[in-house]
């Protein structure tokens, strides 16, 4: 399992260092966010900056040289990107959700060889979503045996978000189509493999979320890591996953209102039963905005004490301390995404009829919001929360939560 590499290892951040960078990141991404998704041009430069920075290795954990960063400071790094590009911010979900499995589930050599390679400045993609149904036996992704301690991995994958633009791409399959759910590693130029640039979306057009295909990819036992298990007993591995896309809503939300706001400002005309010069100063416009400021303020506090949720669930993890993890991720996961929809919706409300002209792209914004907001049901984290609230249930134990 050896990897060879002369290159050199990435920064290893601290807390401020790891925001302070973000935000300088973000505000050299911002300037170029609607050009690229009014023409798709996939961030490649900004990805590879964003890994040259040091910010995909901060959680990489102490023993192995890494930051080993909390949470609450990913998110924020998150919540920062997403402000000034969702599809940035999006592309390396994938990448932090499996550096997390690799801490829980791989073994001690599969962790220092992928850990090394993180503080190299590598990417993790991910290959998770199969393209017909994981119940459906010949739909399945596997690995069959081929001798040896080798298998041949075969499947078809959709919805895989950054494996574009990845160095490795982890694969979840089965282990002989009918065994347990492991993850496969493999190079992003290893033979048998495909990724196709095949994502058109309205929205989040520039994450690479395009489809794999695997055709008898030769994997060795030691470039795989179990999966199967992952939800067997108390865990915040879902809740960091969920916590992570409740950050890009939260940054998407926070665009939609800062663009709004300068465009009221600088072009809006103002109603004429208004009485005013200026449309910033329309009373019915400075309420909405103060009703999308309230939602977005909301969401981001949720989102902050959520992150602090997942933290301590990590430090001491029973199923209270990761039930709470849960509820509170689902919290700030449906805040974010109503609050990401309605204010890409309502700019256009305050902004006014120039606001839609489609040069400026605007409507990327709402676009961007629909599109993630439906990677998972905000109504059954509303549910969840409910059925907390009324008895007390904690919510399910699996990975949307």
């Amino acid at each position: 399992m050896t990897v060879v590499d002369q290159g050199t290892t990435v920064p290893v951040l601290t807390d401020a260092e790891a925001v302070s960078v973000a935000a300088e990141l973000a505000s050299a991404f911002a300037t170029g966010a609607a050009r690229r998704d009014a023409q798709r041009i996939l961030p490649a430069a900004e990805l590879d900056q964003l890994s040259a920075s040091g910010l995909l290795a901060i959680t990489v954990p102490a023993e192995f040289g890494g930051a080993d960063l909390p949470v609450a400071t990913v998110v924020e790094v998150f919540r920062l990107l997403s402000v000034a590009d969702p599809n940035i911010g999006q592309l390396p979900q994938s990448h932090f959700v499996y550096v997390d499995h690799l801490r829980r589930r791989a073994s001690q050599r599969q962790k220092g060889v992928l850990f090394a390679e993180v503080l190299r400045g590598r990417r993790f993609g991910n290959a998770q979503s199969e393209a017909g149904t994981r119940h459906v036996r010949e739909f399945r992704t596997t690995l069959l045996p081929a001798g040896d301690g080798r298998w041949l991995l075969h499947g078809r994958k959709f919805y895989a978000t950054g494996a574009l633009l990845a160095d490795w791409i982890p694969v979840l399959a089965h282990l002989d189509v009918d065994g347990p759910l492991v993850v496969a590693w493999v190079s992003r130029d290893a033979p048998g493999l495909e990724v196709l640039d095949d994502w058109d979306a309205l929205g989040q057009r520039t994450t690479a979320s395009g489809s794999v295909l695997l055709t008898d990819i030769e994997v060795t036992d030691e470039w795989i890591t179990p999966f199967a298990g992952t939800f067997d007993g108390p865990q915040s591995y879902g809740a960091l996953a969920q916590v992570l896309h409740a950050a890009i809503d939260a940054g998407i939300a926070r665009a939609a209102v800062t663009d709004a706001a300068a465009f009221v400002v600088a072009s809006s005309r103002p109603h004429p039963d208004a009485g005013v010069e200026r449309a910033a100063d329309d009373p019915l416009v400075v309420q909405t905005f103060g009703e999308l400021e309230l939602a977005v303020r909301g969401a981001e506090a949720l989102l902050a004490e959520s992150a602090r949720a997942v933290d301590r669930a990590n430090a001491a993890p029973d199923a209270q301390r990761a039930g709470a993890a849960s509820l509170a991720v689902a919290a700030a996961r449906a805040a974010s995404a109503r609050a990401a929809v309605d204010a890409g919706n309502r700019l256009f409300e305050v902004a006014g009829t120039r606001a839609a002209a489609a040069g400026l792209g605007l409507d990327r914004h709402w676009r961007n919001a629909r599109t993630h907001t439906l990677h998972d049901p905000a109504a059954w984290k509303v549910h969840h929360l409910g059925r907390w609230a009324v008895e007390g249930t904690l919510p399910p134990n699996h990975g949307q939560l």
